[in-house]
């Protein structure tokens, strides 16, 4: 079982349309707080992500929040532990997969799938050997864990790197499955397809 000292949480600059997703943000920043779990976050006072903030600090947490220089002159912020502006996007990803022993997408847009992606893809090809999971808020991510699925069945995904992926609907139990999670797997090439290689000419 590993330690994690510092969580990765990818969330949105909205709170969307179902008060669960805001309920949900808030309930993981409480329980970082509790295990003494540095939060490190995209850095916005916004949405999901000022939530999750905020209660991590309420809680007595650390909050660490990387955002780049860009949105750093368009917004507002919370008054974190530690706030680092980077460059650029880029520069931001890095630095949050850097200081960060897990990661977590909570509901959000396409930049924490952009981010969650990213994560998950790094590990699955051996960049690095931190947990990834999805707290799957009122089955927000029911269709994304099906498209995937479907992945697996087209051959474009191997089965081993989607069950890689932790997925739970309660922030503790996730956190705790994170913490279980074994060293990296290596995954396989999923199976070609016997059929033709390329298309049959007409």
């Amino acid at each position: 079982m590993m330690t994690i000292r510092s969580l990765c949480v990818f969330c949105g600059s909205s709170n969307g349309v179902r008060p669960e997703y805001a309920l949900a943000a808030d309930a993981l920043g409480k329980e970082l707080a509790r295990r003494g779990i540095r939060l490190v976050y995209g850095g916005g006072d916004v949405g999901t992500m000022g939530i999750l903030a905020r209660a991590a600090l309420a809680g007595g947490g650390e909050v660490t929040g990387v955002i780049p220089r860009k949105l750093y002159e368009l917004v507002d912020h919370v008054e974190l532990t530690e706030l680092i502006v980077a460059a650029d996007m880029h520069e931001r990803k890095s630095t949050m997969y850097d200081s960060a022993d897990a990661f977590v997408a909570l509901p959000g847009g396409i930049g924490t799938l952009d981010e969650l992606f990213e994560a998950w893809t790094w590990r699955g090809i051996g960049y690095h050997d931190k947990p990834v999971g999805v707290l799957d808020v009122a089955g927000y991510y029911a269709p994304l864990l099906a498209f995937l699925a479907a992945m697996v069945a087209e051959g474009f995904l191997a089965g081993e790197q989607l069950e890689d992926l932790v997925v739970d609907t309660e922030a503790g139990a996730l956190l705790d499955r994170l913490s279980a999670k074994g060293p990296l797997t290596v995954f396989k090439r999923p199976e070609r397809s016997k059929g033709p290689r390329y298309p049959a000419s007409p």
